[in-house]
């Protein structure tokens, strides 16, 4: 259930002001830390300093967070929760269960390529924030540029240590930094626009316009800058689980949106009345006292400002994985609360070797702006792309309505993409090559799964039939004491693990339970609705396991479940063994649907994944693994 669809009387609605908090603390640090480098790109873009650039590129930078922002992702993109999850892979699974079938493959292909994007913009958002804080220190003393990357170092390290403690625990402790941090914005754009008033004219979007009719090329470079003011609003969307869409919107409406404004204009009419300031516009509009407090509140606020990608990738990562698009990785739920916020060390120290790298190789905010863009850009036009499956297919607007909303947001996010083009070869290689690789692993993963699962679909034996002839006929396997648990396999099929036990240990347990579960495109399934029971006779049972995309499989939960459709037996965890299969997949190029260099890359992708016990939250003590061999 979404937050907003809370009753006022829950105890998650009396919560609703330490989730704004949280959501000032975690979703807004990205956006909320652009002024540090935007207009001082734009202005490089575009040349230099005269009154039609600067009016110009202010007015773009508003009009740009007004359309793509508020409008396109508070106000209408968010609607489209996935029953309160957001991010492009819930957006996906949403307009994929309602698009026409012949296009769900191709929609699927999207939303992955999306995800990937949102990987690569990821690993750059916590080095240029961080970096661009830190480089205030030059104003500070000239002698410590030498000390930037260093510094930026120990402060990276120092956050994604944090991580384990939670994206809630975090958002507690950064929510009043944050709020500091937008009232410093405020008032540092309003110390300069009452001194130099004219420049409000700008909120007219003519200027915008004049700017880019009198030198449409150099506009179109300038738009690639100017897109550095919206990184960090597809976070909004992606880290809705985390907190929902009623404190987010809230704190955007009243707290960021207009905070980000002041300062922007202020900037500009400070560079205006000195245009030597367009080298570091956001430091140089603090008084010379103020000058060390605001570095060390910027590099807070940049420490915060990686915090909003790196939640937004934990959620994502726990949706591909139940979506089927990445192996099993462990997942800790932080929160008991917010089923959304939690916690993934592969991913947590993989964004962390990719920042580190970052930092070292690009230096500098000037060379990671450079870097910066195209991967968000492209996961926004996809957003967009999958909201016309939403609103045709899931809202059913009219086509003309659909087509009134989604063609002039497409051809601002096309036009956005375009303008990053030009950045690729200056580093916005980096978050395409991360992208590409992930999108590859994605995709082969899927891919790999469903070979894999036809592979044991036409190699295995029907179970039903199986327990029938085995119990039926005059050599029945002996039966000894307790319950046998086969988790994870095939609907209808004999598993491997239960073959394996009939193979080597010549028995049958008195009880057999196999539990074959499959992922829906909803978040959450409720539990009267989780898992439904077949006998198969001789007490045995097959249970079928529905599971949300947010949700990790807790086997023990399901057989808690599932004994209440059971009237012969009850869960006994300390008579119940787990059978597993480790199953050893190798590659022999004779698959039909993928090449030999996937089938390997799908080889060993399983074997580095997850252990299923793990995975599948089962008692150590408890586990039986058997040994095997799937040729694909």
């Amino acid at each position: 259930m979404s937050s907003s669809a809370i009753p006022s009387s829950s105890p998650a609605a009396k919560a609703a002001p330490n989730l704004v908090l949280g959501a000032i603390g975690v979703v807004f640090g990205d956006i909320g830390t652009s002024p540090l480098y935007t207009l001082r790109e734009c202005l490089k873009a575009a040349g230099g300093v005269t009154q039609m650039n600067v009016f110009g590129i202010v007015s773009l930078i508003l009009w740009a967070i007004i359309i793509v922002v508020t409008l396109k992702y508070v106000s209408f993109v968010m609607r489209a929760d996935n029953d309160g999850e957001g991010g492009i892979l819930a957006l996906t699974a949403l307009a994929s269960g309602v698009a026409p079938a012949r296009l769900r493959h191709l929609l699927l292909t999207l939303g992955v390529f999306g995800a990937a994007m949102f990987y690569g913009d990821s690993m750059i958002t916590p080095a240029i924030s961080v970096i661009s804080a830190v480089e205030g220190v030059t104003l500070v003393d000239p002698h410590l540029t030498e000390w930037i990357v260093p510094i930026s170092l120990v402060i990276l390290t120092g956050l994604f240590k944090l991580q384990k403690r939670g994206t809630g625990a975090v958002g507690k402790v950064f929510g009043p930094i944050m709020i500091v941090w937008f009232a410093t914005l405020a008032a540092l754009g309003l110390s300069h626009i009452v001194t130099h008033a004219g420049i409000l004219r700008a909120v007219s979007p003519v200027y915008a316009a004049a700017f880019v009719l009198h030198a449409p090329g150099t506009a179109f470079i300038v738009l690639g800058s100017v897109f550095l003011a919206l990184t960090g609003g597809e976070a909004l969307y992606a880290d809705m689980g985390h907190f929902g869409k009623k404190p987010i919107r809230l704190a955007w409406l009243f707290l960021v949106l207009p905070s980000l404004i002041l300062n922007y204009f202020g900037q500009a009419a400070l560079v205006l009345e000195k245009p030597a300031a367009v080298a570091q516009p956001f430091f140089e509009s603090a008084p010379g006292w103020a000058l060390v407090p605001l570095v060390l509140l910027a590099t807070a606020a940049t420490i915060i400002a990686s915090q909003a990608v790196i939640s937004g990738a934990f959620s994502m990562t726990k949706q591909a994985v139940q979506l089927g698009f990445l192996p099993r990785i462990p997942v800790v739920h932080t929160s008991s609360h917010e089923i959304g916020q939690v916690y993934v060390p592969f991913i947590n120290i993989s964004l962390y070797a990719a920042v580190v790298f970052l930092v070292v190789f690009f230096k500098s905010s000037d060379n990671l702006a450079a870097a910066y863009g195209i991967a968000v850009a492209s996961t926004m036009l996809l957003t967009t792309l999958l909201m016309y499956f939403i609103t045709h297919c899931l809202w059913h607007w009219k086509p003309l309505a659909t087509a009134a909303v989604i063609g002039p947001l497409a051809l601002v996010d096309a036009v956005f993409v375009s303008s990053n083009v030009s950045k690729v070869m200056e580093g916005g290689w980096f978050p395409l090559l991360a992208g590409g690789a992930l999108f590859t692993v994605m995709t082969t993963w899927h891919k790999g799964r469903e070979t894999l699962m036809e592979k044991m679909k036409s190699d295995n034996l029907q179970l039903a039939p199986l327990i029938h002839s085995l119990c039926d006929g005059a050599h029945s396997p002996p039966r000894t004491n307790g319950t046998a648990v086969f988790p994870g396999g095939v609907a209808g099929m004999a598993p491997n693990a239960f073959l394996h036990n009939l193979k080597h240990n010549g028995v049958m347990h008195q009880f057999n339970i196999f539990i074959a579960g499959t992922t829906e495109n909803v978040p959450h399934i409720a539990d009267e609705q989780k898992a439904v029971v077949e006998s198969l006779g001789h007490r045995c049972y097959a249970i079928a396991v529905r599971h949300g995309f947010t949700e990790i499989p807790n086997v023990p939960r399901i057989l808690e479940l599932a004994q209440k459709q059971m009237p012969d037996w009850q869960y006994e965890p300390a008579d119940t063994s787990f059978f597993l299969a480790r199953d050893t997949v190798l590659a022999t190029g004779e698959s039909k649907t993928m090449s030999l260099w996937r089938e390997k890359l799908f080889a060993f992708l399983a074997r580095n994944a997850a252990q299923a016990a793990e995975y599948y939250s089962l008692p150590a003590n408890r586990v039986v693994e058997m040994g095997g061999q799937i040729n694909i």
